[in-house]
Formats: structure tokens, sequence, C-alpha cells
């Protein structure tokens, strides 16, 4: 009887400590795995919070359109008299702007804008012409010219400038 006591304690002291070590490792695991599903939830709280904030900022940016040309053909030619010889210029008229239906309703009115830029141009002086800046001027001065037209007849200046793409003064 002492033998099978004996039997009975040390298998008793074997089955103690293998069953509190499955219970340590059981509980090390759950702890483990709430660790990580708390840390993977704070993680993706954060990260998609700065995606709410990134999408909230992009559309208070302006979108810029892209640009659409329309060249104005033949080019202008225009006579200057300038201490009593005869001057030409000869320029190549492009207006560029960002809205599709705009630039449709715009080719409707295209003899209205080619006559507006022929005034203009002949009413300026041959001599100016000649500095970069009075090219400029004049370009500018084109470009108001044909958005207050565009203003009056469509109700919207439609275009954003008028470019030069070639000009030659002789």
């Amino acid at each position: 009887m002492a033998k099978q006591a004996d039997k009975n304690a040390t298998e008793d002291g074997q089955e103690k400590p293998a069953k509190s070590r499955k219970k340590l490792f059981i509980l090390v695991g759950i702890g483990l795995l709430a660790l990580l599903l708390s840390a993977g939830g704070v993680a993706y709280f954060l990260l998609s919070g700065d995606d709410e904030e990134a999408a909230e900022q992009e559309p208070a940016e302006p979108v810029k359109q892209v640009a659409l040309y329309q060249a104005l053909e033949p080019p202008f030619v225009v006579n200057y008299t300038d201490s009593g010889r005869q001057r030409y210029m000869q320029v190549s008229v492009v207006l560029m702007g960002r809205n599709a239906e705009g630039m449709a309703k715009l080719n409707q009115h295209l003899p209205l804008i080619r006559n507006q830029l022929v005034m203009l141009f002949g009413s300026e002086e041959f001599s100016t012409l000649m500095s970069p800046e009075g090219k400029e001027a004049l370009r500018e001065k084109a470009s108001l010219a044909v958005k207050a037209l565009l203003e009056k007849e469509v109700g919207d200046p439609v275009i954003e400038s008028v470019l030069f793409t070639n000009m030659v003064l002789q």
C-alpha cells in the first residue's frame, strides 16, 4: 500500500505541473492574442483617421482642368504706316480656355472675335510693338477684349488668355 501511495503521489506530482503548464501557456496565448488584436485595432483606427483627413483636404484644393486650345486660322495680317513706310505684322493667335462647353460656344462667335482682334491690332503703334513689353501689352489687351466680347455674347468669359504662337513684324 505504501508503494501505491508513493505511485499516486508521484503521478499526481507529475500531472499537477503538466496541467499548470498547459494552463499557463493557454493564458499567455490568450493574453498575446488580446494584445495583438488591440494593437491592430488601434493601428487601424489611427491609419483610417489619416485617410479621412486627407480625403477631406483634397476637395478643398481646386482641381485645375486641362487646357483647351482654339487656333484662329488664318493668321492675322495688319498693315501700318510708320515714318512714311509701309510696315506689316503677321500674328498667329490661339485662344486658351478650360471649359469644353464654353469652348464649343466660342466657335459660333469666331467672326466677331476675329473682327475685334483686327480692329485692336490695327489701332496699335508699330514702334511700340517692336519691344517685348509692347508685344506682351498687346497680348493682354487682346485677352481683355476677347473676354469682354464673350462676356457680352455668351455670358461667360470662356477663355483664360489669348496666346500669340507666331509674330512677324517687318
